[in-house]
């Protein structure tokens, strides 16, 4: 039987001069698709998530504070600067899904805000009564500290010891002993919003708006118990879905 040679120069290293041109657009193609199959590139190179400061423009965010009076203890405390500044340590919002998906999760938070705020003019919780210091003793590992009121402060309202507590943790303040800082460093205060945001509400937020009004106040407003509550939060839902050019989706009713 003859002996079967094979020639050395078929394996032979390719030099880039070796290739034509369209041979190498071929290969980088090549290159690039195997990465993003990989899933190597980030996110937003994907196309995923959206630049949420392009969305919360100053004639945005100006647009839902300047319909506060001008008495509001709000209105010279929020800020387009200080919820920027509170994002940056939350850099997954508005990175959800599709770019779609995540315009409706940056228009459902800011509906929210602006229903639980009064369009940004409360600090604070109003009417609570002088008895009511949210206080939860089930929850040993973030005990009230004597004097102390957790009632609703922040563009979300944190409420409750439990949510202080965890809350300052997670961020970086004292939460228990100093929850007046939530009403008084407005960084902090939207941090507490966003921190709540993606703990609590993030996973409802592909099931519709109306399951993010169930994560956020269903036991008080849900399944018919305050109905113009709850449009009222659908109304300014779809209506930042309109400004951000995005449908508002389905599941909006809770």
């Amino acid at each position: 039987m003859p002996l079967i040679t094979f020639s050395l120069t078929l394996f032979r290293p390719i030099s880039l001069k070796m290739l034509t041109h369209n041979s190498m657009m071929n290969l980088l193609f090549t290159i690039t698709l195997a990465i993003i199959l990989a899933g190597a590139l980030p996110k937003n190179v994907m196309g995923q998530g959206v630049s949420v400061p392009d969305l919360v423009t100053p004639a945005f965010f100006n647009g839902i504070i300047n319909q506060a009076p001008a008495g509001c203890a709000g209105k010279n405390f929020y800020s387009r600067d200080a919820f920027l500044k509170a994002l940056n340590s939350y850099p997954q919002f508005g990175k959800l899904g599709s770019a779609d998906d995540s315009k409706r999760e940056v228009a459902a938070f800011f509906a929210h805000t602006t229903h639980e705020t009064g369009y940004f003019c409360n600090k604070e919780e109003q009417n609570v009564p002088a008895n009511e210091n949210y206080c939860d003793t089930n929850f040993p590992d973030y005990p009230c500290t004597p004097g102390k009121r957790y009632f609703g402060r922040g563009p979300l309202q944190l409420t409750w010891n439990y949510n202080y507590g965890a809350a300052g943790k997670s961020i970086g303040f004292d939460g228990l002993n100093n929850p007046e800082i939530v009403a008084t460093d407005p960084v902090i205060s939207f941090k507490t919003a966003l921190w709540y945001w993606m703990q609590n509400v993030r996973p409802s937020v592909t099931q519709g708006f109306g399951a993010t009004i169930k994560a956020i106040n269903g036991a008080v407003e849900c399944n018919g118990k305050e109905p113009a509550k709850v449009q009222a939060r659908i109304d300014l839902y779809t209506k930042y879905c309109g400004q951000f050019g995005v449908s508002p989706g389905g599941n909006l009713q809770c």
